[in-house]
């Protein structure tokens, strides 16, 4: 038997069990900070807008080929009751008539300053664009195809009031506005149990791994404090996030900052977005490695040592099933490994989801999308393994030849907008 076969049977039993065993003990973690996030935390006050004296902030909309969404947000962003904002778009170099849209709308709103890139730099080259032209001490970053909840910005700015002068930022809640199509059903699902126990998980430990891009408010100085956004990284929102904390700015999350938006209804659009993600977090285990040997940034470890938990379990996964593929013994083998596992992961992973949807269902209706649940699993644990491994080579790619990490037109799923 050749040295190699022996040396991967080593291999697969020894990761077989943490295969399984990560996940399984990563969601019975996620379900319990949820719960301790929403006893403790979440119960809901009244908002009392009379009780500071709300500040100027300015609301920052950076837009590549958005020319089908732009009209309504910025129009949706200029009703919102807030007392004093100004909105900055940024057009970074979109190729169809983002500029145009962007420039008639100049003309219907005068708290709209728009920005005209010539070329795509990057949604972090757009924002630092943003930022410089801002006036004001908070920053409020939305996507541009985001519909803000009337009352959003005053959750996130009250934060900063509220929690001291170390609050960096405050990240929102993002919801899902399209929600007819089976892969859009299942994102709802997903944003109501993985990503929203996560975060309020994260919130517990006392660190975020990233702010939503999509809805975001930034102490300007804070900003500064670590020079903006790194337009090197994929993701500005994790890179962002991990620089804040890095120099010791505290991040909150608001369940009550709700926004709404739209996400891909197709797989390749859900493919690139997620490889987008995992190679977000990725760049972010290469760049801030060193946080692991301070003590000082100890707060930080545990989403560190998570993010590399789940890096290395969709390798070990992947790298699994292909070995069970080529070489079980009987096909009953395979089918055991993959029924067993299937079953206790789709399992209490539809507990972590029913509990999520209870704590997110005050803010959302969405108890009714719990059927669409049961495809949920496959879809977040095994796609995902494969979207990790993919992201990889475009992570080590993107070190080596570092430059602006520009954006391509996202896939927005069914759009319905306004003009």
């Amino acid at each position: 038997m050749p040295a190699w076969f022996e040396t991967s049977n080593e291999f697969i039993q020894w990761s077989s069990p943490f295969v399984f065993l990560a996940p399984f003990l990563l969601s019975l973690f996620w379900i319990a900070g949820a719960l301790v996030f929403a006893w403790y935390r979440e119960r809901r006050e009244p908002l009392d807008l009379n009780e500071i004296n709300w500040p100027h902030v300015n609301i920052l909309v950076p837009c590549y080929n958005e020319e089908e969404t732009i009209r309504e947000t910025i129009r949706l962003l200029h009703e919102l009751p807030y007392p004093s904002f100004d909105i900055i778009a940024v057009n970074d170099g979109s190729s169809d008539h983002t500029s145009d849209a962007l420039h008639e709308l100049v003309d219907h709103y005068p708290n709209l300053r728009v920005i005209d890139c010539l070329e795509n730099k990057g949604k972090a080259n757009a924002l630092h664009m943003a930022a410089h032209a801002s006036n004001a001490e908070y920053l409020v970053c939305v996507d541009s195809d985001a519909i803000l909840d009337p009352y959003a910005i005053h959750h996130l700015i009250r934060h900063f009031f509220h929690r001291g002068e170390r609050v960096g930022a405050v990240t929102g809640n993002p919801r899902i506005r399209n929600r007819d199509t089976l892969l859009s059903r299942m994102q709802l699902v997903e944003y109501a149990s993985i990503i929203g126990s996560i975060k309020r998980t994260q919130r517990v430990i006392g660190k975020i791994m990233t702010v939503s891009g999509v809805v975001v408010a930034f102490r300007k100085k804070a900003l500064i404090d670590v020079n903006l956004w790194d337009r090197d990284m994929i993701t500005e929102d994790i890179a962002v996030s991990w620089k804040l904390q890095a120099n010791f700015w505290d991040i909150r999350f608001e369940p009550r900052a709700l926004c709404w938006m739209l996400v891909p209804e197709t797989v390749k659009g859900i493919w690139n977005q997620r490889v987008r993600w995992a190679q977000g977090g990725q760049e972010v285990m290469f760049r801030y490695w060193y946080l692991m040997f301070s003590w000082k940034h100890r707060r930080l470890w545990p989403i560190y040592i998570e993010q590399c938990i789940s890096t290395l379990w969709s390798f070990a996964w992947v790298s699994v099933t292909f070995y069970l593929i080529m070489f079980s013994d009987s096909p009953q083998d395979l089918l055991i490994w993959l029924t067993f596992t299937s079953f206790a992961l789709v399992l209490l992973c539809l507990i972590q989801l029913f509990v999520s949807i209870r704590i997110d269902s005050q803010y959302d209706q969405i108890k009714r999308y719990y059927f669409w649940a049961a495809w949920y699993p496959i879809f977040y644990w095994f796609i995902n393994a494969f979207v990790v491994v993919a992201a990889m080579p475009k992570t080590i790619k993107s070190r080596l030849k570092g430059g602006y990490a520009t954006w391509n037109s996202p896939d927005r799923g069914q759009r319905k907008t306004d003009s």
